[in-house]
């Protein structure tokens, strides 16, 4: 799979963006590289221990790497640590036949409150957002911003509808408005109305902020799940 493999089937006008710098220019790029930099190698220790309670916890594998949407329609592999059984799309299926009422919580929200895929080890990790720190990494190559709207699979960014164009403008980011503002207990639509106006009206000074009302936000561990 190619990183920057483009999605073939979103409408032109949803990559009409490409050539252009993302919102934030050299200044938010510059900030990104050395943040995510400096992060890496100062929580090489945590990152590690991390690492070791994920293979410990079953012997599979530490990390996943699932395909999300870009800036412009790029796809890239959002890193995590792994949190969910390797079986988890047979876990998932086996689920929803118990549960059909699940499956209508899922096509809504893409989330379920109570995900039987979720390891003992994943659920600590979800809780604190620990689960997200290899992010740090797709920050580094470019792919991700500390700030910006969470990253989607394809088939999400249709839940955007004429606000995908602002979703595409940015680099997703390891966290934005909807983290400090609900996460999952706020619905979709709301979510994406949180994307747009972090995008058409962008500082600097506002990504320092939110990036200052994460820490409470994890910690209160409101609307994780």
């Amino acid at each position: 799979m190619r990183s920057a493999a483009r999605l073939s089937n979103l409408p032109s006008r949803l990559r009409q963006g490409d050539g252009h710098p993302p919102i934030g220019g050299l200044c938010k790029r510059g900030f990104d590289f050395t943040g995510a930099l400096l992060a890496l190698v100062v929580l090489s220790p945590i990152l590690l221990m991390l690492a070791a309670l994920v293979k410990l916890s079953d012997g599979g594998s530490v990390f996943y790497g699932h395909r999300r949407v870009g800036r412009n329609g790029a796809s890239f592999a959002c890193l995590k640590y792994r949190t969910m059984a390797e079986n988890g799309d047979e876990i998932m299926q086996a689920h929803f036949k118990r549960h059909p009422q699940s499956r209508q919580e899922w096509l809504a929200t893409r989330k379920l409150q109570d995900d039987p895929r979720v390891t003992r080890v994943g659920l600590v990790l979800r809780k604190l957002s620990l689960d997200e720190l290899p992010q740090l990494v797709n920050i580094l190559k470019g792919e991700m911003s500390f700030v910006g709207p969470r990253p989607v699979v394809e088939d999400e960014l249709q839940l955007y509808g004429t606000a995908a164009e602002f979703y595409l403008k940015s680099r997703p980011g390891l966290t934005g408005l909807w983290q400090i503002s609900g996460r999952n207990d706020v619905s979709y639509s709301t979510r994406v109305a949180y994307d747009r106006h972090y995008v058409e009206n962008w500082s600097f000074s506002a990504d320092i902020v939110i990036i200052v009302k994460t820490f409470p936000a994890v910690l209160s561990s409101r609307g994780s799940y």
